[in-house]
């Protein structure tokens, strides 16, 4: 019989399907790069430094005024808030298979797609990079110069590789201790108001993100090979996961994050508390950025300090959004089943979206909406194409809720 104060998190439509819209914001992000108002111009070469063409494959003379509004918001969170999710599914997992078999999963299914995304997905992406930086030769021309590069960016695939890591953390925890998920829980539940849990989960962050942030600099990427992060949020990164693994671990159905609990229901002053501390992270941020060389360390300080704050807030209210919008629908099923497939193949439907639009006259903002729901459509239907493959399959596949019925009497 099922637990009905521990609801396993798979069974959990309302974190199901967040997991889905985050990974349609990571879409629209990646879509509207290209008309950013302060992208960078194409590169003269792949070759030459910096490689910041990684993170704008293909860059537009047309431009989406504000739109840079919408993809600073996005950075400051959704990253933070997908390994929140994540951590979620991890410790039911873990005491369901046990830790060798746990971690045998994740390396199936995260460590196979990221060699997938790195060697196949991530050069087709970049290859419209190559031809707008006046790259010749076609596809030869393009490898030589991609074999030659320092380090291989794999495009969104950066956070399986991460993910991976994390997992294997966990597993090796439960080899030592076997109940330390129980215990992270026993300590995340005991923080039953919203309120207390962001105050925790911004300390730990706080932790483990400022040192870094301040002694490097925060916007810096590492690399080796495929293998990109960045340099400040590692620990960030594993704050939020953890996080995740307690709250999986105290049960879905229990804590802050119940249905009909405090967090849902007041969704809207969660909203308004993201928007407000985003506006003070970027106030503080032009600030600093306005006074040039005369600003201090104290004044990046408070911009690392506004971005935690941001983070968290923004993360609490999709959480509370999602808590008290989501609904069974056959829409949502599909979106959530074929999410992960979406996230790990949406990358050169964007660039190439992107490259091909180049010479026409819409504007940035009808360009990046075409992108969008280009790329969402053309990676939602790949994916379902390709999960009708069994061994696919049991890569890709993601949430799907429960039938009603099933889910009804769960619920009871």
């Amino acid at each position: 019989m099922h637990d009905t104060t521990k609801l396993d998190a798979t069974e959990n439509v309302a974190m199901g399907y967040l997991r889905a819209w985050i990974t349609l914001l990571v879409v629209a992000h990646h879509a509207v790069l290209a008309y950013h108002p302060h992208a960078p111009p194409p590169p003269a070469s792949l070759a030459t430094p910096p490689m910041i063409w990684g993170a704008f494959p293909v860059v537009d003379t047309h431009h989406w005024p504000g739109i840079d509004l919408f993809v600073g918001f996005n950075d400051i969170f959704f990253m933070s808030l997908m390994f929140l999710v994540s951590g979620l599914f991890v410790w039911p997992s873990l005491e369901r298979k046990g830790a060798g078999r746990f971690l045998a999963d994740r390396v199936r299914r995260l460590g196979i797609p990221f060699v997938v995304a790195a060697a196949f997905l991530a050069p087709l992406a970049y290859f419209p990079t190559y031809l707008q930086s006046g790259g010749t030769g076609g596809v030869r021309g393009f490898w030589q110069v991609w074999r030659a590069l320092p380090a291989w960016p794999a495009g969104p695939a950066w956070f399986l590789w991460v993910l991976l890591v994390f997992g294997a953390v966990a597993a090796a925890l439960t080899r030592l201790a076997p109940g330390w998920g129980n215990a992270l829980g026993r300590l995340v539940g005991r923080f039953q108001r919203p309120a207390a849990l962001f105050a925790l989960l911004l300390l730990v962050s706080a932790a483990g993100y400022l040192p870094l942030a301040i002694g490097l600099d925060p916007v810096r990427w590492l690399s080796w090979g495929p293998f990109f992060l960045q340099a400040s949020r590692p620990l960030l990164y594993a704050a939020y996961f953890f996080t995740g693994v307690g709250l999986g671990a105290y049960g879905l159905e229990r804590g802050v994050l119940a249905r009909g609990g405090l967090l849902g229901r007041r969704w809207p002053a969660w909203v308004l508390a993201s928007l407000g501390a985003f506006l003070v992270c970027l106030a503080s941020f032009l600030v600093a950025l306005s006074r040039g060389a005369a600003s201090g360390a104290g004044t990046w300080a408070a911009v690392d300090v506004t971005f935690l704050v941001s983070c968290a807030a923004s993360s609490f209210a999709l959480l509370a959004l999602s808590i008290r919008l989501a609904r069974r629908g056959r829409v949502g099923d599909s979106l959530s089943a074929n999410a992960y497939g979406i996230y790990l193949l949406h990358y050169p439907f964007v660039s190439w979206l992107q490259y091909a639009l180049l010479g026409s006259a819409l504007s940035g903002a009808a360009k990046g909406t075409l992108v969008f729901a280009g790329a969402v459509a053309l990676s939602w239907a790949t994916t379902a194409l390709l999960r009708r493959i069994p061994a696919v399959a049991r890569v890709l596949s993601t949430f799907a809720p429960r039938p009603a019925s099933a889910e009804m009497v769960i619920s009871k």
